[in-house]
């Protein structure tokens, strides 16, 4: 992509073990706590080593004010993010994508944590790429990179300063667009979610802004047989991603 490469902070074994397991290259340098006695923290060490990636240790304590006194499991990364971008990299991932790609656009979803949540559940659910607007969005924090558990490592994601002018262009390029809604719109199961298909979430408490809604080809609601009324965002996104996947798989 042609953003610059951005350092950023893995926190925990998870998180370093799956970028050294999937993306080595770009761990820079990990870090160990000099009190450490964890087996599998070691052993990431030993792999960093093999893998020709810097191994330093540290204090825990040091290692604790890194990590805004994060549980870190006496174990943080140094990761180069090559896999996000800005619009501008919208049209060279399209053309790569193939004639029906699985987008996931996430209007105004704050929560670290769900984002995380979303990313883990949209490379789970074979998702294409991943677009949310620069402001008023989550970021990918360590607590993010943490909840999508090697997710944010290996998926396109695409950070765009005017979110409708990309659904315009992906309107443009055959993409329909799948808004969600608590009440109105087609059911889920009966909405054909096979072709080319960018999914639509909107923000944790308002859901999608306005033009974002407008813009949307049609939209669907998730039948609810419960008292409750509404799901959280990421719960939300893996039941209409999987639903997608589902039919997809079937062609």
């Amino acid at each position: 992509m042609s953003r610059k490469h951005r350092d950023s902070l893995l926190i925990g074994i998870h998180s370093v073990d799956s970028a050294l397991s999937r993306v080595p290259g770009q761990v820079s340098s990990i870090t160990i706590a000099q009190e450490c006695r964890n087996p599998r923290v070691l052993e990431l060490g030993d792999r960093a080593r093999e893998a020709g990636r810097i191994v330093v240790t540290e204090t825990r304590a040091v290692i604790d004010r890194r990590c805004d006194e994060q549980r870190h499991q006496d174990v943080i990364a140094h990761f180069e993010a090559t896999n996000t971008g800005t619009e501008k990299d919208l049209e060279q991932l399209l053309d790569a994508l193939g004639p029906s790609p699985l987008v996931l656009v996430l209007d105004g979803v704050q929560d670290p944590h769900n984002f995380g949540a979303c990313l883990r559940t949209a490379e789970a659910a074979g998702v294409n790429l991943v677009i949310l607007p620069k402001d008023r969005s989550a970021s990918l924090t360590p607590v993010a990179r943490r909840s999508a558990s090697g997710a944010a490592e290996v998926l396109p994601i695409l950070f765009v300063t005017n979110l409708a002018r990309v659904l315009r262009q992906l309107k443009e390029r055959g993409i329909w667009l799948a808004g969600t809604a608590d009440s109105s719109g087609q059911e889920l199961y009966q909405a054909d979610l096979s072709g080319p298909l960018a999914l639509v979430m909107g923000s944790e408490g308002k859901g999608m802004r306005r033009l974002t809604a407008e813009l949307c080809d049609f939209h669907l609601r998730i039948p609810m047989q419960g008292s409750v009324s509404s799901l959280n965002v990421s719960v939300a996104t893996g039941v209409c991603l999987f639903e997608a996947h589902r039919q997809r798989s079937m062609k």
